[in-house]
């Protein structure tokens, strides 16, 4: 971890910098298939404040630290081998906080699965506190054959609060294909961010991505009940690739996360998207 500030004197003449507090962090996880079905975690590497700690049913990501606080640079490696399975949730929400300088907090998430193998990134929500300014970038490359369920949630505000600004962008290829390239850029005191072409008036937004072997475009996620279905706060598209995407819309986290449950999905160990649960042990 680097730790980086500087201090304002007195009698500081208006060049000068303003006080300047900086978190510099990077951890990575690397699976590989291991005997008899169980995934193997080679490489596990943590720096506050983030920290990894492995569980039967997945690796979780946890808060070694308040924040993020705007000015950190956070960045976070996953790799999945050939075959193998890894789930990687966070123990709980996480809160983006404005700094002293008003500089914006970057998480880098930078993903690769090869062929056959399997990951679930499924964090909770981000919550954007008031006057922060945060970025999420995510890329992820994924081998033929390979498959990926990612879930990004995102909270303007917390209770109370109209909530800062952020911007999320999601890059995937697939077999070497730009699969999806999409960003999203909000603000709690922004009416255009707020209006009817956005947010419409919600505080919560989020998208689950299912995308690789298994997704293919004749998977159904828009039978079934009612609420499976596309909605004015839910929308389903297809990829021109192996993959679908689901948006939400809401008022609070638990409604969204209602929303971002997809339908019938196609079986096998593609993105079934059974979000929770036991997956193949770790070890």
């Amino acid at each position: 971890m680097t730790l980086s500030a500087t201090a304002a004197t007195k009698g500081a003449g208006p060049t000068d910098l303003p006080p300047r507090n900086r978190v510099t962090a990077s951890a990575s996880v690397e699976a590989i298939a291991g005997p008899g079905g169980a995934t193997r975690l080679p490489v596990l590497r943590s720096q506050a404040p983030l920290v990894l700690r492995r569980t039967p049913s997945a690796v979780y990501l946890v808060g070694g630290a308040a924040g993020p606080i705007g000015g950190d640079e956070l960045d976070l490696r996953i790799a999945v081998g050939a075959g193998a399975f890894l789930r990687l949730r966070t123990a709980a929400a996480s809160i983006a906080l404005p700094g002293l300088d008003g500089r914006e907090s970057v998480l880098r998430v930078s993903v690769t699965v090869a062929a056959g193998g399997r990951l679930e990134y499924l964090p909770e929500p981000l919550v954007v506190s008031a006057g922060a300014r945060h970025a999420t970038l995510v890329s992820a490359a994924l081998a033929e054959g390979a498959s990926l369920v990612l879930r990004d949630e995102l909270l303007l505000g917390r209770h109370g609060e109209a909530g800062g600004s952020a911007r999320t962008v999601l890059q995937v290829t697939y077999a070497g294909r730009s699969l999806l390239r999409q960003s999203l850029s909000v603000s709690g005191t922004d009416p255009v961010a707020l209006g009817p072409a956005m947010l419409a008036g919600h505080r919560a937004v989020g998208s689950l991505l299912l995308a690789g072997e298994g997704a293919d475009p004749g998977t159904d996620v828009t039978g079934g009940d009612a609420a499976d279905r596309a909605t004015p706060e839910r929308a389903v598209m297809r990829l021109a690739g192996p993959g679908i995407l689901l948006t939400a819309l809401a008022g609070d986290a638990v409604t969204l996360r209602r929303r971002l449950r997809p339908g019938a999905v196609s079986g096998g160990r593609g993105p079934r998207a059974v979000l929770g649960g036991q997956g193949p042990r770790a070890v």
